[in-house]
């Protein structure tokens, strides 16, 4: 018997926003998720009538605090079964916890909050409802990235010694906040964004990503914040030298005005047997690097298990459950942004039916982040902002909650 389609409720989305399109599009990937209701805008107006607006019938509300009071009264089955949250950063934190606090569960955009006391509440309230929480780190959706974190932890390119994980865009590198384009203006507002501009937008992406494909934490770092463009309030470039659990080195490094680059996020891991390399912006191909060989490419759909790197699919399906027939398309025929979107939410939907079912679920940060890889971020964005207001010194992260 087919399952219901869940219900989802967004929060923020409307005038001009940008990331909700390619969520709102991978929601429906599947049929099995549909967006049914909105609190679209700040100002109640425009909120009911970006909702009126909107490509399909949805529920507008005036508020997000007048969405959950009503939704929380219905039945489940009627009511949203998560809430998505697209809003500017300093709009996460508290629909996140009013949802929670509703028995709602959430999936919110990056990064989590603004500071870190308020990640420590939002990880707090998650452990005490046992619900589930998601945040919206796309690039963990993509094939490779997975299959990235299997070669990495299973020690096929020996132990780690050097990380270096980046974002690198130029669309910053003028005044562009000073047109009045919207995505600019408030990323560059410190009360909006939070301490680090550049760091919390897309550092924070690189963050993630060595600790995905790693298992490793920082430590301690040493970081350099910089504003390149005159009269900017917050960073515009990021550069952050870290030391990780395991004694090795990393980088991870951000810059919205390198001109040139549009969204290349990339990670090479060096190990003592070889390296790995990927890029966003071919996101279905992986290089691995062996010492004295050929490089060897894997591409999504054409991985050979059992080809004397990669062990026998069996192997890499115990740790990734079905992974090596998980694409749903031929190789060849490319995956990409919407399809690494469409899979966080592929994952979120299994835990979040799991939890309406009163069934155990696994939100443990393996097929997207959780709240403690959202407050993971909002620790490495302290700590980084602390490092480079005392010119680079050595800072310790601040222990898990």
């Amino acid at each position: 018997m087919s399952q219901r389609p869940l219900n989802v409720g967004l929060v923020g989305g409307g005038r001009g926003a940008f990331i909700v399109h390619p969520h709102q599009r991978a929601i429906h990937f599947d049929g099995t998720r549909r967006v049914v209701a909105g609190a679209l805008h700040p100002d109640p107006e425009i909120a009911l009538e970006e909702a009126a607006n909107w490509p399909y019938p949805i529920k507008g509300y005036r508020s997000y605090d007048e969405m959950i009071e009503d939704q929380k009264k219905l039945p489940v089955g009627e009511r949203v079964d998560y809430i998505l949250i697209v809003t500017p950063n300093f709009v996460h934190f508290d629909p996140a916890m009013k949802a929670l606090e509703a028995g709602i569960p959430v999936f919110c955009e990056k990064p989590l909050t603004v500071t870190l006391e308020e990640a420590e509440k939002l990880v707090q309230k998650v452990r005490e409802k046992n619900i589930p929480f998601g945040v919206a780190h796309t690039y963990l959706g993509h094939w490779t990235s997975r299959l990235s974190r299997y070669i990495v932890r299973a020690g096929l390119l020996g132990e780690i010694r050097w990380v270096d994980s980046y974002y690198l865009q130029g669309w910053l590198a003028t005044k562009l906040e000073d047109t009045g384009q919207q995505q600019a203006s408030w990323r560059v507002d410190p009360k909006k964004a939070g301490g680090s501009g550049c760091g919390g937008d897309i550092g924070t992406h690189a963050l993630m990503q060595l600790r995905y494909v790693t298992g490793l934490e920082i430590e301690e770092l040493s970081a350099n914040l910089e504003i390149f463009v005159k009269g900017r309030p917050i960073d515009d470039h990021f550069t952050v030298y870290c030391r990780l659990t395991n004694g090795a080195r990393a980088l991870v490094r951000a810059s919205q005005i390198s001109i040139g680059h549009l969204n290349d996020l990339g990670i090479e891991v060096c190990g003592t047997k070889g390296t790995l390399v990927w890029r966003q912006e071919e996101p279905e191909k992986l290089v691995i690097k062996l010492m004295g060989q050929p490089d060897r490419v894997y591409y999504r759909g054409a991985v050979t298990p059992g080809d004397g790197f990669l062990p026998p699919e069996e192997e890499i399906n115990k740790v990734f459950p079905g992974l090596m027939q998980e694409p749903t398309i031929p190789s060849g025929h490319p995956e990409a942004f919407h399809d690494a979107f469409a899979r966080l939410h592929r994952c979120f939907e299994a835990d979040v039916r799991a939890y309406l079912e009163g069934k155990p679920f696994q939100c443990d940060g393996l097929r997207y982040a959780n709240v403690e890889d959202g407050w993971m971020g909002m620790a490495f964005i302290q700590a980084a902002v602390e490092s480079s207001k005392n010119n680079g010194a050595w800072t310790k992260l601040p222990p898990k909650p």
